[in-house]
């Protein structure tokens, strides 16, 4: 399956988001286990945070206008900022229900048929986790991952509780259903805080990744000569585009046409190795060596 638009992603989360929910929601009421109740919430979860992911795209994909100029990509930062909170907020809801059973442990009831549908309700969260990881990377959206980051959560989750039901039925400690639960939890939170890390550095506008900056800096050596020299290299990232700015230093003698060409063939070539890559470039005279070393450290310093 693949689509050319990462918002059809979103829409298939929210149809497994409604799904999930209905089978989770039955096997709970079937078998009154508090692991299955709290598995339920956080597919309740899992349904606000794919139409949060949708909005974020949909805003994300804007052009850039008056007020944006660099567009909207930006915006999937937000969506992947609050499904990192709903993921912490479902883990301390979970925690808060296994806790009340604690105190007052109860029999389970037609636990076959309950585990049946949680994990049936498993099997297609697994699924389209693993569809939104490949978008996430094909597309290169937080928000996608951030999306297949839950779902795989929800996963280990479901697969936690279904052991614990499934222990707690076959030997009688009927504690082991909300203690599970309380375990499963706690690595959820694990969870959203590493993706809310992610959105923290993407916010504050990280460089590009270590292993494409150095290849910008290759591809840049590689076109230095005794009177052609770039510096002020600068990187940045924004959900899915990524922006480097430098100063590119030319013979003074050079006409202002051939000055040009030479920028615009840079700047292809750099977006034919760094797709969804803005450059931006500023000429200079290699001459007025003081002048421009003068304006920052040389891009290989950077």
């Amino acid at each position: 399956m693949a689509f050319d638009n990462p918002r059809t992603y979103t829409l298939v989360s929210v149809a497994a988001a409604v799904a999930t929910i209905a089978l989770k929601t039955q096997a709970w009421r079937l078998t009154g286990s508090v692991g299955l109740l709290s598995d339920a919430m956080e597919s309740g979860v899992n349904l606000v945070a794919a139409i949060g992911a949708f909005w974020a795209l949909t805003l994300a994909a804007k052009p850039a206008d008056h007020r944006h100029h660099f567009g909207h990509s930006k915006a999937e930062y937000f969506s992947s900022g609050l499904e990192s909170a709903l993921i912490v907020v479902a883990a301390l809801a979970i925690i808060h229900a296994a806790a009340g059973r604690l105190q007052n442990p109860e029999g389970l009831q037609q636990v076959d048929v309950g585990l049946v549908l949680s994990l049936v309700a498993t099997a297609i969260n697994g699924g389209v986790a693993w569809l939104l990881l490949r978008a996430g990377r094909r597309f290169d959206s937080i928000t996608l991952r951030a999306d297949a980051h839950h779902l795989l959560s929800d996963v280990w989750t479901s697969l936690g509780v279904v052991l614990g039901v499934a222990l707690a039925k076959l030997t009688g400690w009927t504690i082991l259903d909300p203690l599970i639960a309380i375990i499963v939890a706690l690595n959820i939170v694990v969870t959203g805080w590493r993706l809310l890390h992610e959105t923290a550095s993407g916010l504050l506008d990280r460089a590009l990744p270590e292993a494409e900056h150095r290849q910008l800096e290759a591809l840049l050596e590689h076109h230095k000569r005794t009177d052609i020299t770039f510096h002020a290299l600068r990187t940045r990232m924004a959900g899915s585009r990524r922006f480097v700015n430098f100063h590119v230093l030319v013979p003074g003698h050079w006409t202002v046409k051939q000055g040009h060409d030479f920028c615009e063939s840079l700047e292809r070539e750099i977006a034919a190795a760094l797709p969804r890559t803005h450059v931006f470039t500023h000429l200079e005279p290699i001459d007025d060596e003081a002048s421009w070393q003068d304006e920052g450290l040389r891009w290989d310093q950077t």
